[in-house]
């Protein structure tokens, strides 16, 4: 990460999955980076994406290690409980799709409301979640995935609106929707094939992508390859 100071240091959200565990991996071994701090369940401090009072327990824990340069949000779930993404409107339940949003909007949401006021002032910072394409409003052309697309565009929604916000007080702050392509995890296994990316190829790309981008005061929906995504 050639475009933070040197001796950075680092937060990975969701650090136990796929791509979250590639990009701690990536990086640990970056010369550059003098602390990143892998947060999950499993962590210490852990996390439980679905209550407040932990996300706050976990901000208040990593604030004396910071201030931090980078932080990637790699949390995600495409099936809840069990249960994978619907394909039609009669599929359509109201506990699935509050859980779909709880998990992939509410819960990253607040980990914007309490760890963004550790990032460094003064000096170029990053905010980087996991998105996903399905999440354009206007690239929608197959339908379908109705909870998991509308928690996405919910995302997005809420990463541009603080991105304004975090603007005015960080004006070198870089705010980024990432869709990390698609990649052999536990997450996306039912649905794709062996062409695949493997995650320590994403998590570089995604990592490259993050370095080359230029704050703008707007939050930027890109994939792993550094195209632009309409929201």
């Amino acid at each position: 990460m050639l475009s933070l100071p040197e001796g950075y240091r680092a937060v990975v959200i969701g650090a136990s999955g796929a791509i979250g565990s590639a990009l701690l991996h990536q990086l640990q071994h970056d010369p550059r980076c003098a602390a990143v701090i892998g947060v999950s369940r499993q962590s210490s401090p852990g996390l439980d994406l679905l209550s407040e009072a932990s996300i706050a327990a976990c901000a208040q824990a990593l604030a004396g290690q910071g201030p931090f340069h980078l932080v990637v949000d790699a949390t995600g779930a495409l099936t809840v409980h069990g249960r994978g993404p619907e394909k039609r409107l009669d599929e359509l339940d109201a506990t699935h799709l509050l859980d779909a949003l709880q998990l992939n909007a509410v819960g990253p949401g607040l980990l914007l409301k309490h760890l963004a006021p550790l990032l460094a002032s003064g000096q170029r910072v990053i905010w980087g979640k996991l998105s996903a394409r399905v999440g354009s409003i206007e690239d929608n052309h197959k339908g379908g995935w109705y909870g998991y697309r509308a928690a996405k565009a919910a995302l997005n929604m809420l990463l541009q609106t603080a991105a304004i916000e975090l603007a005015r007080r960080r004006p070198m702050a870089l705010v980024a929707a990432l869709q990390p392509g698609t990649v052999q995890s536990a997450l996306s296994q039912p649905f794709v094939g062996n062409d695949a990316l493997r995650p320590e190829e994403s998590a570089q790309r995604l990592l490259a992508v993050l370095d080359a981008l230029q704050p703008t005061g707007r939050a930027q929906f890109v994939d792993h390859q550094g195209q632009s995504i309409p929201w």
